[in-house]
């Protein structure tokens, strides 16, 4: 296939705005961009896709730009679901320098990164509507979906005029570095045609754009930090393990579009995993190859090989060669109790609020439904002390099949 075979075939082309597209993209040597939100300190998985289309394009023999939004970020983007809150400077100028750290690790230390704080900063607001404003008729904003969908509950004049401002930074670098690709999501797409319109008015000169399809769980429902569902590119945010854990656990109705965006791996590749996965959907051959693949490209195979250690050793007893910071960076968000003080287990139960008495917790015991790091408790005089910790910090602890609480030694 060719490159651009090869991205439709992926699905990672929604919108184009001219067919000449296809043979550049395939004879290579354009410089695209691709804008950034700094109102996170990280990207998210449900932008993976998007930004793997960095290294897509840079491996076609493309030139990559990062814009990161310092200046749309205090602004904000209708988004359809209602008004952004209003973001902190301070934040937004850190975030700025996280994330430039963040694509420069994962697409290479040569990647041009700007921020269109830079050049909005001192622009004065008359000069602004008189040089950009004036060529965007107000009719052809309102026609966008995006913009649309957000009238219908109420939209600000900032977020509004959003699309000006990104607009304005495409001729902007089309200019200062000779920009001529924009890509982004579908939800972007008024966004990208704003710029290609401004340039085509005051430049005379015809520039491209493409949209990606939204990544969407199996009801549709956006992968992203907005909706409360993000897992964080960054491994101090998530863990090896809890990506892995999450991608184990994605629909196999996902996993065809799933491993063709976010992976590498070539199209006789993907068949024969999504062949060997039918033949024992059980095994979650497709899911592991998914997560192999996209730890291994954020955080290397070190790190990939790590979140399966701790996959194996967090259901066996063997979780007590595990370091407490494991532990914890796995657990993330169950329930956590405080230990101050050696006590009988019956005692610990009830007084952390895992049983609702003495009574219950002798049933559950008697029933072998209470572990301690894997290991079946039955003994109603057991003391839980530093002794069953791991580091002498950390126990796990199972109520049946479902309930775990993590107890942290004081």
């Amino acid at each position: 296939m060719t490159v651009y075979e090869d991205l439709m075939w992926r699905g990672l082309i929604k919108d184009v705005t001219s067919p000449d597209l296809e043979e550049k993209i395939n004879k290579g040597g354009m410089t695209f961009y691709i804008g950034a939100d700094p109102t996170a300190e990280s990207l998210h998985i449900g932008q993976l896709p998007t930004f793997l289309m960095i290294e897509r394009l840079k491996r076609a023999g493309h030139h990559p730009m990062v814009l990161v939004g310092g200046a749309t970020g205090r602004v904000g983007d209708p988004r359809g679901t209602g008004e952004r809150e209003k973001a902190d400077e301070n934040i937004i100028e850190q975030n700025f320098v996280k994330i430039k750290a963040q694509m420069e690790y994962l697409f290479g230390k040569d990647i041009k990164i700007v921020n269109n704080y830079d050049w909005f900063k001192n622009m004065n607001y008359i000069d602004f509507l008189r040089d950009i404003g004036k060529y965007i008729n107000v009719n052809y904003m309102i026609n966008k979906d995006l913009v649309k969908r957000q009238m219908e509950i109420g939209i600000s004049y900032a977020e509004f005029s959003y699309m000006l401002i990104q607009g304005y930074d495409f001729k902007r670098l089309h200019e200062d570095y000779g920009v001529n690709l924009q890509f982004g999501g579908s939800d972007q797409w008024g966004n990208l045609t704003t710029g290609i319109e401004l340039i085509r008015k005051l430049n005379g000169e015809e520039v491209y754009a493409f949209s990606m399809p939204l990544t969407t769980d199996k009801d549709g429902i956006k992968l992203g930090k907005s909706y409360g569902n993000a897992l964080w590119l960054d491994k101090n945010k998530t863990s090896s393990y809890e990506l892995y854990q999450y991608m184990l656990n994605f629909d196999d109705v996902m996993m065809e579009d799933y491993l063709k965006r976010y992976t590498f791996l070539e199209k006789d590749k993907i068949e024969e995993i999504l062949k060997n996965h039918q033949t024992k959907p059980e095994d979650r051959i497709a899911q592991k190859a998914l997560a192999c693949e996209v730890i291994t490209f954020l955080h290397g195979r070190e790190e990939y090989e790590k979140a399966l250690y701790i996959s194996e050793c967090l259901f066996t007893e063997k979780i007590n060669e595990l370091k407490a910071n494991d532990i914890l960076a796995s657990f993330n968000g169950v329930p956590t109790i405080d230990i101050k003080k050696e006590e009988n287990i019956v005692d610990f139960l009830v007084n952390h609020n895992i049983c609702t008495s003495k009574r219950e917790a002798r049933e559950f015991l008697k029933n072998n439904a209470i572990s301690i790091n894997n290991k079946k408790i039955d003994d109603e005089n057991l003391i839980i002390n530093k002794e069953l910790a791991i580091d002498n910090k950390v126990i796990l602890v199972k109520k049946g099949k479902k309930k775990q609480y993590i107890g942290i030694f004081k």
